[in-house]
């Protein structure tokens, strides 16, 4: 759980926040329109959690068209994409901040979208809100704490809990169940047990979710310091298999005669790894979510290529393969973006490429094709490789690290001799044409290949030899070739 800091010194950052000059000019611009209004939410737990906080949200019993009225002559820009959800955001003094209308909605059990009406009690906005620890408000300009449903006694104990009743919390607004199982993993919270109860009653009704939110949720979650606590959560409510069904997947049943390593508990701590190498070796932003996302779904394809083999061995054979599509074909159902897609599938692809490096030391060609595959995922590869290996042999461990150093050293040495990160044939479609007398067609393609594969397998070798060794290879590609009829 994030550590809580005293109630008083929380008090005391939340008035030195409503001090400062953009939440001061709000409240006092409101005020004088006669308006209530409350920071409200995110900045107000965060505050007592001890935790920066960035953007202002809100409440006020203004409507749409009033708040604009009064945030227009603080902003430095505005915009009104949430209007029919009676939220009106704005970027004033360089802080982002939304106002929205005190509100009362709900699901109609059928619609994936709310039914909105705005209310005019500060209260009842709270109460309608997902949890507890998001519906404490400070009510300005007079600083009073607003918590009607006890958030904060549930922040001091370290506990999720729906104002209303977690089955018409839930029933409202379906995708509030995934918002738990993020909050769990980002705040270190436990789900009170009505409310995880109703999680797994309710789990179907995520599917009334559009598949756009869904990947917002699950994107949050993965994103999160901690995400392996959420996940567990995910799939022991029945939402994964709902959201996400190639993670309980992985827990496959167990055969008395055949063992194999727990898949499922396998990928959580591979998961967990990524994230330690991923802040460890400092070569990307941290938090990745490709690299998060290839190390979720790296073994997806297991349950699909299990084979029980005689004499109790088991076998996954080309579930690198299998998992890569499966991956794509998850990752597009949730509407990720192309480029997301394309990235995970490659990683899930290839992560099994390294594997049997320390029983036979690779040549420099296989270094090099290593190289080209992964292309610009490679330090995302050198992370989800080293974090797949979960054996608790610590021989085996060592010497597997120990082989991928070696491999990375070579890498770089490789690179450092001939660039190797941009590896390219040394003669180029226009060049293969005008030497070989071609037209562009297969043959171009073939003859690029061709020179890609002398590259790999020896390295520079200069424009004049490729050109001799291309002569070469059409002649004999000619030679070769059916007589006309």
């Amino acid at each position: 759980m994030v550590g809580m800091q005293s109630v008083a010194v929380a008090l005391a950052q939340l008035t030195e926040l409503a001090a400062t000059p953009t939440v001061a000019r709000l409240s006092d611009s409101f005020d004088r329109a006669g308006h209530e209004i409350a920071l409200v939410g995110g900045p107000v737990r965060d505050a007592f959690l001890g935790r920066a906080v960035s953007d202002l949200d809100f409440t006020t019993t203004a409507h749409p068209d009033e708040i604009l009225e009064i945030l227009a002559p603080l902003a430095q820009t505005h915009w009104d994409v949430g209007r029919a959800f009676g939220t009106i955001g704005a970027r004033i003094d360089g802080n982002t901040v939304e106002v929205t209308t005190y509100r009362t909605d709900a699901y109609n059990g059928e619609s994936r979208k709310p039914k909105v009406a705005f209310g005019s009690s500060l209260v009842e906005d709270l109460t309608r809100r997902d949890f507890t620890v998001n519906a404490m408000a400070l009510r300005l300009p007079k600083l009073e704490l607003v918590d009607p449903s006890g958030g904060l006694e549930d922040l001091l104990a370290g506990v999720l809990r729906t104002p209303a009743r977690p089955e018409r919390s839930f029933g409202d607004d379906p995708l509030r169940m995934l918002r738990a199982v993020r909050f769990s993993a980002q705040l270190g919270f436990d789900i009170a047990p009505d409310t995880l109860a109703a999680l797994a009653a309710l789990a179907p009704d995520i599917e009334r979710i559009s598949a756009e939110r869904v990947r917002d949720e699950l994107t949050k979650l993965v994103l999160s310091p901690a995400p392996v606590r959420g996940l567990r959560v995910l799939v022991d409510s029945g939402l994964a298999a709902r959201v996400l069904p190639e993670l309980p997947a992985l827990q496959l049943e167990r055969d008395e005669h055949h063992r194999h390593k727990d898949v499922y508990e396998h990928t959580l701590t591979v998961v967990e790894q990524a994230i330690e190498y991923e802040t460890s070796r400092g070569q990307l932003a941290s938090p990745d979510l490709v690299v998060r996302l290839a190390a979720l779904l790296h073994d997806i394809g297991k349950p699909a290529t299990r084979r029980l083999e005689p004499g109790g061995a088991v076998s996954f054979y080309h579930h690198d393969v299998v998992g890569a599509k499966l991956a794509r074909r998850r990752l597009r159902a949730l509407k990720f973006d192309n480029v997301t897609v394309d990235q995970v599938a490659r990683l899930v692809g290839l992560h099994l490429r390294f594997f049997g490096y320390s029983d036979a030391k690779w040549s420099d060609s296989a270094v090099r094709r290593y190289v080209r595959d992964a292309d610009d995922q490679l330090e995302r590869l050198h992370i989800l490789a080293r974090a797949d290996v979960t054996t608790r042999n610590r021989r085996k461990a060592d010497q597997l690290g120990f082989a991928y150093d070696n491999l990375e050293e070579r890498i770089a040495a490789l690179a450092a001799e001939e660039q190797l990160a941009a590896v390219r044939p040394e003669l180029d479609g226009a060049a293969i044409m005008a030497l070989l007398g071609v037209k562009p067609g297969p043959v171009v393609g073939e003859a690029y290949r061709f020179l890609l594969d002398l590259r790999l397998d020896e390295g520079p070798v200069g424009s004049d030899v490729a050109a001799q060794r291309l002569r070469a290879w059409w002649a004999q590609r000619q030679n070769d070739a059916p007589d006309s009829p």
